[in-house]
């Protein structure tokens, strides 16, 4: 047990390193009044979405938590502190510190975004620091607590299955908080953008456009809480499952449990290295700087898994899983660059088929998302086949390519929460009307931003695919299935219910993103239309009218999703058993690994598209209007569905591992 000490040291130096960070960043204060002022309402906005949707979730979660319990003990399961009741308590926490943790570095991103505007007008490096420094308050705060509390939990319970309801609970908190801040922020990006952009024909965050603030306002509780709270069971789930099978393992001695967490202690030092050397080598080009940052934790994390694989496993082929699963996040963020990246093939094809309208656009778009998919897929296939074979057929080698897939998350959070507070200081340059050459050296940092927020889709992506694989994996395991009768009719058919419930959870949220927009076109028309002045500056917008549309329509549509996820595959476990479920478990993974990569990639190739045409000087053009219809498409897909396909691969997996044990 005193090897625990190590991830909970890790973890607790990584929560003092975000504290002291957030209290760095809320000691300077923004001086221009004109910024300050915009920053306020940003955050104003933020924390009334953020409080209802906390408020909101944690009325549902006794209720929930009461429903498990029953459940599990119709089940036949016993109402002990390592059975029923461990489950039930960590349920409930793994909700409360999911939302929490992603509260907290929510809360840093906001208070930065102001400080990175100002900061540009005095150095457009000093703005960039700001924005890393600002969005590593997140990546450090989400993997210091899971690493302390699982450490604590696994001390309590000296057992690891109470802990799958410590990963349930922060899978479906990070469902509801991904759901409901993407169709928040879509609803007002598209409301924004068809009004504001398409029919009155103003700049992106223009202060006369009623919507720019709920605009922003999205940007993070979408982009940086839901992104946070996703990360944050990624991370978590991984632990668990790891710990799960190296239960199975005994070969490798009893310390063969701790392997996941001195593993993920060791990756996140390696990222809070990697964080640090942004600033020490400095470089003119911020990508360049992201990109050696990334290079000293990749280093540094490999060196960790060799000496854990060499000295704690005594078994070398553990290594190369962990290597390889570095390696395929690493190939995954290569292609979704080449895809979905302004400097890649497709992006400049589409920008060019714009010139034809918006149906060539949207063609070109569909055929280069659908091949994205496949790459990455290739390479998760190759690094878990390999290190299976390599291991001997061991299933903690899977679990070693899991752990190296997400080994960097917290640099890699740090990257995704440094697009939105560079997207709001871009915003609240422009309107506080600061020079050419701030709001300039701020769209730069957005352009980056925007790569470093595709990157992290494919990261999250592509161990969201492993995590599932390992899930269902583990699944088998405990429930004693070897394999399942692929000719079997019955099998074929609950796979193909499998594969179409991604397709059915895609649709609600797109449904309900489009439902919200409505909503929202319908209102700022509205504004336009019955405020005088507004267009010639004179009037005011009701920026609160649309902050409160998009927040109380995110809240109601956020929960049918979500309760399917959890219901359909326990229902079928409880109804047919544990093939049943098997099945079900296999085909959504692969639905949902394919669809969820077209998603990300084929939105943001659109959306980066049409900045190539606005770098161009080509806005309000024909072709302008064209690219900004298809980023108005794929807006949800990327930033709302995408998300959300990737929670539900890892949801369906908890909610199976919760029933396995009354399934065998």
């Amino acid at each position: 047990m005193s090897l625990l000490l190590i991830p909970f040291a890790g973890g607790s130096f990584a929560i003092v390193v975000a504290f002291l960070l957030l209290f760095r960043l809320s000691k300077s204060s923004v001086r221009s009044p004109r910024m300050a002022e915009i920053a306020g309402y940003i955050a104003v906005g933020v924390r009334a979405y953020l409080s209802r949707q906390l408020r909101t979730i944690l009325m549902v979660t006794p209720v929930l938590a009461v429903a498990l319990f029953v459940s599990l003990r119709l089940l036949g399961g016993e109402p002990t502190l390592n059975g029923l009741w461990g489950v039930t308590i960590t349920f409930m926490l793994g909700v409360f510190t999911s939302l929490s943790t992603a509260f907290v570095g929510m809360n840093a991103a906001v208070r930065a975004n102001g400080r990175t505007a100002e900061d540009a007008a005095s150095s457009p490096l000093k703005a960039f620091h700001t924005a890393v420094f600002g969005g590593s308050i997140m990546g450090f705060s989400i993997t210091g607590f899971s690493l302390v509390l699982l450490s604590i939990l696994y001390f309590a319970f000296r057992d690891p299955s109470p802990l799958v309801g410590f990963g349930f609970g922060a899978s479906l908190a990070a469902l509801f908080a991904q759901i409901g801040g993407g169709i928040y922020t879509k609803s007002a990006d598209v409301g924004a953008d068809l009004v504001g952009k398409i029919e009155q024909n103003i700049p992106e965050d223009d202060p006369r456009n009623p919507a720019v603030i709920a605009d922003l306002v999205g940007d993070n509780v979408g982009d940086c809480a839901g992104r946070g709270s996703d990360l944050f069971q990624t991370f978590s789930d991984d632990i668990v499952t790891g710990m799960l099978v190296a239960l199975t393992y005994p070969k490798y001695g009893p310390l063969v449990i701790f392997f996941p967490l001195l593993q993920q202690a060791a990756g996140l030092l390696s990222s809070l290295a990697g964080v640090l050397s942004i600033k020490w080598l400095q470089s003119s080009r911020p990508e360049k700087s992201f990109n050696a940052g990334m290079m000293v934790a990749t280093v540094l994390a490999t060196a960790s898994a060799y000496l854990l694989a060499r000295y704690l496993l005594h078994d070398l082929s553990i290594f190369l899983a962990v290597f390889l699963g570095l390696l395929t996040t690493l190939v995954a963020a290569f292609f979704t660059r080449y895809y979905a990246g302004s400097g890649g093939t497709p992006v400049r094809k589409i920008s060019e088929a714009s010139k034809r309208g918006v149906a060539l656009n949207l063609i070109t778009g569909l055929a280069y998302g659908l091949q994205s998919p496949l790459a990455s897929i290739v390479m998760i296939v190759i690094a878990v086949c390999v290190s299976y074979m390599v291991s001997g057929g061991s299933l903690m080698a899977v679990v070693g390519v899991n752990i190296g897939t997400d080994l960097l998350i917290g640099y890699i959070m740090t990257a995704d929460a440094f697009g939105p507070i560079t997207d709001n200081a871009a915003g609240i340059a422009e309107m506080a009307g600061a020079s050419d050459s701030v709001v300039g050296s701020l769209s730069q940092l957005d352009a980056v931003g925007n790569t470093m927020k595709a990157t992290t889709k494919a990261y999250a992506m592509s161990s969201g695919t492993v995590t599932s694989f390992v899930l269902f994996a583990t699944f088998f395991s405990l429930v004693g299935l070897r394999q399942l009768e692929i000719a079997s009719p019955y099998a074929v058919g609950f796979m193909l219910l499998g594969v179409a419930m991604p397709y059915l959870i895609a649709s609600l949220v797109i449904g309900s993103t489009a439902k919200t927009a409505l909503k929202m076109v319908d209102e700022v028309r509205r504004q336009f239309h019955c405020i005088a002045g507004l267009m010639d500056g004179h009037g005011k917008p009701d920026y609160a009218a649309c902050v409160d549309i998009a927040t109380r329509n995110a809240l109601k549509e956020m929960f049918l999703p979500g309760l399917l996820s959890i219901a359909v595959p326990l229902a079928i476990g409880f109804a047919f058993g544990a093939w049943a479920l098997g099945s079900f478990l296999v085909g959504a993974v692969l639905g949902a690994a394919l669809l969820g990569p077209f998603f990300n990639n084929v939105g943001t190739a659109w959306d980066n598209a049409k900045k190539l045409i606005e770098d161009a000087g080509l806005k309000g053009t024909f072709e302008h209007q064209a690219a900004v219809a298809a980023d108005t498409v794929g807006d949800p897909l990327k930033d709302v569905a995408g998300p959300s396909l990737l929670i539900f691969m890892k949801l369906i997996g908890m909610a199976a591992l919760l029933i396995a044990g009354a399934l065998r």
